[in-house]
């Protein structure tokens, strides 16, 4: 018993430690509520992300496994990140920044973003 809560202890440790690491991922902006209710695999358009983004609906990265970051301000308190995602928004793009996992949900917070090549 004790030495099965000790390797689970390690495990935890394993995966916390990659909370927070610098990744670079390539997918398309989209409206999350889109993303998850309609299962898009690309956006509609530039002009539905946006229409969705002004009503207050978070933008999102899909990547092209089927992973979706929501882009995340890490200070506090927080703020949305749809300005910064807007000019890509129905695009495809190349973000780098600090990547969280939790609970199967993963999340970004952007130091950079740039249209992908």
């Amino acid at each position: 018993m004790k030495r099965s809560f000790l390797l689970l202890c390690i495990a935890a440790s394993a995966l916390l430690a990659d909370n927070g690491a610098q990744q670079t991922i390539t997918g398309w902006v989209l409206d999350s509520a889109c993303a998850y209710t309609k299962g898009l695999s690309t956006p509609i358009s530039s002009e539905c992300a946006i229409a969705c983004a002004k009503k207050g609906s978070p933008l999102a990265i899909l990547t092209e496994d089927g992973v979706i970051y929501l882009p995340i301000d890490e200070k506090t308190p927080a703020t949305g990140q749809n300005a910064r995602l807007m000019p890509f928004a129905g695009k495809r793009v190349t973000a780098s920044g600090k990547v969280y996992e939790r609970a199967g949900g993963h999340a970004i917070v952007l130091d950079s973003i740039v249209a992908a090549k």
